[in-house]
């Protein structure tokens, strides 16, 4: 009776309107309504949140926060306030219910990372950095690892809530900022943008007398000397800090005015290179070259936690735009300056090792966070505060070897996965995915005769006795052209010599179906107890 009534109902609604409740309809019914035709409220919590959505996104939490009963009980919905939540943001609930946001199997890659979080804090190497004296007091000890995904997934390990500076981090922003408001012409004819290949705060300019690049302490200090110049330096400040709440989808930026006190007493040597930069002309006429510093120093106190890096992070690996908040913050051509030089500069002069062996663009700082993107994928924080001679989170530099040694997210390792060549996963993918073409890989090499390409996938991970849909494994389709060196592989490489597919079918009455009688004996021979081993 009750399909009766909704099939008349729907009957007087437009095409499109029917269209939309039979998808309403289907993800509802995905969450297997009870026999009174409800659902549970934490089904759809837990849904979600094991997505990676969080009940506090902006973009849901106030949907969800209607989801509770008022006594904390159960609360039982039907399809109508289903439908009236889904439609709150229907793309992105329905994508999280089926599974199709940027990291579909996000409890898989939150295990591994969890797990690498505990590998990682056994590591002691290192030391904090002591030059300026409130960063000499950190705890050691503390590690923490979030990530945002450009649809919002958000997960995070240890102190992720501990807040810490910016420092050099900093700059990634104010480059951001110096690009928007100048333009790339006129910002790079006051910095450069190439590595130094020396430390961070060394006293050296490049053969024009200009910064080496916006990712050392002299271009920091100059693109810091671009943004808003007109204005007091209160304003430039806030300027900065709003930019930052934006990045991190409206968080609740900190200042620390310790940190922010010592750095200016220990600051020889970044106005040393202000001086230096003033006497080569290379700032902008008209700058106040001691106002540009307090400035400067004042970013570089500013301070978020992990989870708030890693939402800023995801930010530039979504194209400027905030996954939460879906807030602009950049245009996507300054995203792309900024990550090209993130990649070559963003590590110090660790830069060129970061970039052959990760592949990815990142920014460290001397507090101990290591911030990562992964262009259309999502932003990771890494925060710890034992530094290697570099100025690297030996920590966060550690985590970023085991990211890129487990998924293919090296910018290069599209040119090497795939075939076989690779047991990397693709965070990218569904669970399963890589297993389905591996087996439709491994099918088609084998009734091809490509024992290469066959002997490359099954020691790339593919099992060689799995079935397609119909249960058609490699086996069968080799028996069936005849393949005898392919059959040989794989009957020694342990596959079922006996495998039966939709049809009835084996191997064995494929290969007497189409008269070829070598791998007929060779597969009777396998079917034998007693010559189960069949040489290769």
């Amino acid at each position: 009776m009750a399909k009766v009534v909704t099939a008349r109902r729907a009957a007087d609604q437009p095409a499109a309107a029917i269209g939309t409740d039979a998808i309403y309809r289907q993800l509802f019914d995905s969450f297997n309504p009870g026999k009174d035709g409800r659902i549970p409220h934490w089904e759809v919590l837990t849904r979600l949140q094991r997505s990676g959505l969080r009940p506090d996104d902006p973009r849901i939490a106030e949907a969800l926060a209607g989801l509770e009963a008022a006594d904390g009980a159960s609360r039982q919905l039907d399809f109508g306030q289903f439908k009236d939540l889904a439609r709150r943001n229907s793309s992105l609930i329905r994508r999280a219910v089926e599974g199709n946001l940027a990291v579909p199997d996000f409890p898989a890659l939150t295990s591994d990372i969890d797990r690498m979080y505990q590998e990682l804090l056994p590591v002691r190497s290192g030391a904090v950095a002591d030059y300026i004296p409130q960063l000499r007091r950190a705890d050691p000890e503390q590690l923490a690892i979030a990530v945002c995904t450009v649809d919002g997934q958000r997960f995070s390990a240890g102190d992720a809530r501990v807040a810490f500076s910016l420092q050099s981090v900093s700059k990634m922003v104010s480059y951001c900022l110096a690009l928007e408001e100048h333009g790339v012409e006129v910002v790079h004819r006051h910095v450069g943008r190439e590595p130094s290949g020396r430390s961070f705060n060394e006293l050296a300019l490049n053969p024009q007398g200009l910064p080496h690049n916006p990712m050392v302490n002299a271009g920091g200090i100059m693109t810091t000397s671009l943004i808003k110049p007109d204005l007091d330096i209160a304003d430039r400040f806030d300027h900065v800090a709003a930019t930052w709440r934006r990045l991190t989808g409206c968080a609740r930026i900190g200042f620390n005015n310790a940190v922010y006190l010592s750095e200016r007493q220990t600051a020889d040597r970044n106005f040393a290179l202000g001086y230096s930069m003033r006497e080569s002309g290379a700032f902008h006429p008209g700058t106040d070259l001691l106002t540009t510093l307090e400035f400067f120093f004042q970013s570089c106190s500013i301070e978020v936690d992990a989870e708030m890096l890693a939402v800023a992070a995801a930010s530039l690996a979504n194209a400027g735009v905030c996954p939460l908040t879906e807030d602009p913050v950049f245009s996507a051509g300054t995203v792309q300056n900024c990550l090209s030089l993130m990649s070559s500069c963003g590590m110090y002069d660790f830069s060129g090792e970061f970039a052959f062996t990760i592949g990815l663009p990142a920014k460290s700082g001397v507090s101990g966070a290591v911030m990562l993107v992964l262009p259309g994928l999502m932003g990771i924080c890494v925060w710890s505060p034992r530094l290697d001679e570099h100025g690297n989170s030996v920590r966060g530099i550690e985590f970023c070897r085991k990211l890129v040694a487990e998924y293919n997210v090296h910018v290069f390792d599209s040119l090497v996965t795939g075939h076989g060549r690779t047991t990397k996963r693709d965070p990218r993918r569904k669970r399963n995915q890589t297993q389905i073409e591996g087996v439709v890989a491994l099918t088609w090499a084998a009734s091809q005769g490509d024992l290469n390409e066959v002997r490359a996938l099954v020691a790339g991970g593919v099992e060689p006795g799995t079935a397609d849909y119909d249960g058609r494994t490699a086996l069968h389709l080799a028996a069936a052209e005849g393949q005898l060196e392919v059959v040989r592989y794989l009957l020694a490489a342990g596959t079922d010599p006996q495998p039966v597919d939709r049809w009835g079918g084996t191997p064995l009455s494929d290969a007497e179906g189409n008269g070829h009688e070598q791998v007929v004996e060779l597969i009777r021979q396998a079917i034998q107890p007693a010559e189960g081993k069949v040489a290769v």
